[in-house]
């Protein structure tokens, strides 16, 4: 018999309060609860099934209504949008707001599991990558501990594998975009954040190109200073080094060379980021409207309505509920193993 109950645990990513977030479903579309920060997460929880540390686990997600979402094709790319056939349109909106997009948070800052969303998973959720039957877990490499960022990905995203990119002459990884949100608040996983782009990175992984944007979390206390990629290297020297350091040799320790980059590792700013941005949505929206070959990528959704693999919600709960885990813990000691690398 397969046990549900005592390992579901539910969170909300902005916690408000039931008066709060009836308050705020009960606003006109586009309309603000008050000035301030904007808050991303009010309409996003999640729900762990398995025991975190195991093969197991999955962190799925839930709307405002409760019932389940593909983290992947659900939730809007941009952070303030209308939906068409559950497809952002553009608005017209100034600078600001442009460069508004929502990012599911996968690992947060200085922690080693590497989560990463099951994209050839239904509905999409969060779970531990797994290779040759060990859970895996990035290195520490001193001085860093773990990922340097809160680490994730833009919804609605993906990287074509068979579109050969004009700027890196490398196909895509298959993924969503990934992310490297850079401000002082450590995230947690499963949240959904707004962020403004900063600028960008081409990591070429074993012949495919993996764009890893740089961004910043609206609702930090700088996020006023930062607009551009030039504003990383003026308020926090030494974060952009870092950042292309920890890509060239994280994966030394598994036996492997250091990564290679396009553009000789040099960062693109937010401009050339968001055309980025903008193919790689292309690239989505083709693939949830089966208009090029996704492989075993899995779009099961509940909100792109025109989308050949749209279900309803009942199938979606059905989907989560088939789910089989297990009650046994894995081990995460090897995030407490350092790594020093000679010159």
């Amino acid at each position: 018999m397969r046990v549900r109950l005592p390992l579901l645990r539910t969170s909300w990513a902005w916690r408000l309060g039931a008066p709060a977030a009836a308050a705020a479903a009960r606003l006109p579309r586009g309309a603000s609860a008050g000035p301030g920060p904007r808050r991303a997460m009010a309409f996003y929880r999640t729900e762990e099934r398995g025991q975190p540390h195991s093969p197991g686990y999955r962190l799925f997600f839930k709307n405002v209504a409760g019932h389940y979402i593909s983290p992947f094709h659900d939730i809007p790319l941009k952070a303030d949008s209308e939906e068409e056939n559950g497809i952002p349109t553009k608005r017209a909106r100034n600078d600001e707001y442009e460069n508004l997009f929502n990012m599911v948070v996968e690992v947060p800052r200085w922690t080693n599991a590497k989560m990463e969303i099951a994209t050839e998973e239904p509905l999409n959720p969060i779970k531990q990558d797994v290779k040759d039957g060990k859970l895996r877990y990035v290195a520490n490499i001193f001085p860093h501990k773990g990922y340097i960022w809160n680490y994730g990905a833009l919804p609605q995203t993906w990287e074509d594998p068979h579109r050969k990119d004009k700027s890196t002459d490398c196909c895509g990884d298959n993924d969503p975009i990934d992310v490297c949100e850079i401000g002082s608040k450590v995230l947690s996983r499963g949240d959904v954040v707004h962020v403004k782009i900063l600028g960008i990175l081409a990591l070429i992984d074993q012949g495919e190109t993996d764009w890893k944007l740089i961004a910043i979390n609206v609702n930090d206390p700088e996020a006023s200073k930062f607009h551009d990629i030039e504003d990383v290297k003026k308020y926090k020297p030494g974060y952009l080094e870092a950042t292309l350091n920890w890509f060239r040799f994280y994966k030394i320790p598994e036996g492997k060379p250091e990564n290679q980059f396009a553009f000789n590792g040099e960062f693109k700013n937010k401009a050339f980021a968001l055309e980025v941005i903008k193919s790689t949505h292309e690239c989505w929206k083709a693939l949830l409207m089966e208009k090029c070959a996704g492989g075993a990528i899995n779009c099961t959704n509940v909100q792109v309505c025109d989308s050949p693999f749209h279900c309803s919600q009942e199938e979606a709960r059905s989907l989560v509920e088939s789910v089989s885990f297990s009650l046994n813990k894995g081990s995460n000691e090897e995030d407490q193993v350092w790594h020093f690398l000679g010159k």
